[in-house]
């Protein structure tokens, strides 16, 4: 193997290599950590690294997964990793340390990649660009003047720019699929509770937030969903089984689907014209495919929906919040959150009990109302932004005001939210481009536990319209 050519392997393709002894997981850690300092700079993708531990992991004997050998990144949010750092991007809890390793990244190891590191994340994973106080913007590689999205952003700058071939990425209100639509990467949304949260799963508890990945290829998606996404033995809710592999699902023609689509957004605004001339795009490749499609849109009281979201996420993250002050066993001092996690955080304190539990009926009556559209059609699609990707500072969470901020993630952002409160499977696919020379990502959602038909149906687009030959400008 060539190493220039290190970035242009998936993980699959990298773990073949490995396989059949034609390079040693050593060497491509190496060429992985070389990309990683050339690029690294321009991108501010990765906040924590550990090469000399990922250069021992890769002598050493790994386990016979599908992605045997291949470098990846966790993001800083959520996932514990032992004897690495935990900031959730915020000043208030930049000193923990992890002393062990969650379920999910065991089971990450499990499928045979080699940690390298951490990716930069918006403080608690609020926003749909990943800035913070304390980690600094991430830049898209397809031009740095551009955000990555969020809160995955790290995670999909890295991966776009050829440092890994795919990296742990979360979504609780779009976090995987607005970064793979900013950085023209495959993102995939999975079912709730599909992947394991663990035992300490307090902040997850409403239900909203899911860990996968984000890759260049479909395939990689596939197989580590396949060695993850099994139900730990003491899940309260875990997900429906699958019949088969993904990575077998992806060998199989989706059929004909019935697809609903629309640029409705729950303001009312039209999109801009360039995505929604992309989205047309889209229609005219299905219909191609032979698939039917209908324009419609989902048709639920929005402003209802997000009152009702509104008073449990506040809610939640207030709890949340009284959790790590009794870890910390203080208060946070004023500079240690950000404008938009101080409202979260006081505006949820003075929400009573009846407001809250309100949002949740709320919220279930009008989910019960999303997911039953699925009895008239089979996948719905819309873009996952309603603009090209905005440039940095544009949604400053550190700069604007609460109000102001998220009056902004409304108009840029305003398509995956309701995928989250359904738990549905939601994935972008990178079919687009804008005129400027950024990615467009097109929002594909299923069935509640179907994933396959998903995955069918990316790997169809993918190969009918491959998107793998696109390359950031950030890439040699």
């Amino acid at each position: 193997m060539s190493f220039p050519q290190y970035q242009d392997y998936d993980g699959i393709g990298l773990a073949e290599l490995v396989k059949k002894k034609d390079i040693t997981p050593l060497e491509v850690v190496d060429a992985a950590i070389e990309r990683a300092e050339r690029h690294n700079p321009a991108l501010n993708a990765i906040v924590y690294e550990a090469w000399d531990e990922a250069r021992e992991a890769a002598k050493k004997p790994l386990p016979d997964g599908p992605l045997q050998g291949v470098p990846f990144l966790i993001k800083d949010l959520g996932s514990e990793v032992r004897g690495w750092p935990r900031t959730s991007g915020s000043k208030f809890v930049a000193d923990v340390v992890d002393d062990h390793d969650s379920e999910l990244v065991r089971r990450f190891r499990a499928s045979g990649v080699v940690l390298m590191g951490k990716t930069n994340t918006p403080e608690y994973g609020i926003t749909g660009t990943t800035e913070s106080a304390l980690l600094g913007p991430c830049r898209s590689p397809w031009n740095t003047n551009h955000i990555s999205g969020g809160s995955s952003g790290g995670a999909a700058s890295a991966t776009a720019a050829g440092i890994v071939p795919l990296a742990h990425a979360s979504d609780g209100l779009g976090s995987i699929r607005i970064p793979a639509a900013c950085c023209g990467l495959f993102g995939l949304k999975i079912t709730r509770d599909r992947n394991p949260q663990g035992p300490k799963d307090y902040d997850r508890g409403i239900g909203f937030s899911v860990d996968h990945v984000v890759s260049r290829s479909v395939r990689d998606s596939a197989a580590m969903l396949d060695v993850t996404g099994y139900p730990e033995d003491d899940s309260p809710y875990a997900a429906p089984k699958k019949d088969r592999p993904y990575l077998e699902e992806i060998l199989l023609s989706p059929g004909k689907l019935r697809v609903a689509w629309s640029g409705e957004t729950p303001s009312g605004r039209p999109i801009d014209p360039e995505v929604q001339a992309e989205l047309e795009k889209t229609v005219a490749l299905l219909q191609s495919l032979g698939h039917e499609c209908t324009e419609r849109g989902l048709g639920v009281d929005y402003r209802t929906l997000y009152k009702a979201q509104g008073a449990v996420s506040a809610s939640n993250f207030s709890a949340s919040m009284m959790r790590l002050i009794e870890e910390k066993g203080r208060e946070p001092l004023p500079d240690e959150l950000e404008p938009l996690t101080w409202a979260a955080y006081k505006g949820g304190q003075k929400l009573t009990g009846a407001q809250a539990m309100w949002g949740w009926q709320q919220l279930r009556v009008l989910n019960r109302q999303i997911l039953s559209l699925w009895k008239e059609f089979d996948i719905y699609l819309c873009p996952v932004l309603a603009t090209p990707p905005p440039e940095i500072g544009v949604i400053d969470p550190v700069k604007l005001a609460p109000k102001e901020l998220n009056r902004r993630q409304g108009v840029h952002f305003p398509f995956t939210p309701p995928f989250n409160f359904t738990g549905q499977p939601s994935m972008s696919v990178p079919l687009s481009m804008s005129a400027s020379g950024l990615p467009l990502g097109m929002m594909f959602t299923g069935r509640y536990g179907d994933e396959a038909t998903l995955f069918r149906l990316a790997a169809q687009l993918e190969k009918e319209q491959p998107w793998n030959g696109r390359k950031p400008a950030l890439w040699g």
